[in-house]
């Protein structure tokens, strides 16, 4: 299967996902915004990076650039379903490292990690199934092959 193929590959009649992708989007857009911008209330991005450089996560000013970018730009794709499974697996790597560094010491919020958890979970779902209906991951990959050719 060819790089393109596993990227935009998706089953363009399930409407699971595309609700999926809007809501989990929708979420990292402003959550990236916030880190960066300080968008929806958001501390902005030097509070961000001094958080980051004081949870042990240095230089705090490119992890925070480097979790707020993936959070707003991971949200962008997967709201449109440009390369989704991408886009998934960005916002699932970047809730993995939330869980262990900002989340681990409790299940429930405040501290805990259950909403990084679903995110996660999410991020997960998305990465298998695709962009799903109304996707451009599912107009890019008309006439893309699945099959390996011999």
């Amino acid at each position: 299967m060819s790089l393109k193929a596993r990227l935009v590959r998706t089953n363009a009649s399930l409407w699971s996902p595309l609700v999926l992708r809007l809501v989990v989007g929708a979420v990292f857009v402003g959550h990236g915004g916030q880190k960066l911008f300080g968008w929806f209330d958001g501390y902005g991005f030097e509070a961000s990076a001094n958080a980051f450089a004081g949870m042990g996560l240095k230089p705090g000013v490119v992890m925070a650039a480097l979790a707020g970018g993936g959070e707003l730009l991971g949200g962008v794709l997967l709201i449109l379903g440009l390369f989704t499974r991408f886009a998934a697996l960005n916002t699932a790597v970047i809730m993995v490292v939330a869980i262990l560094t900002a989340h681990a010491k409790a299940f429930f919020l405040p501290a805990g990690m259950e909403y990084a958890l679903t995110l996660f979970a999410a991020s997960l779902v998305l990465l298998e199934t695709g962009g799903g209906a109304l996707s451009i991951d599912s107009k890019l990959g008309q006439g893309v092959s699945t099959i390996k050719p011999q």
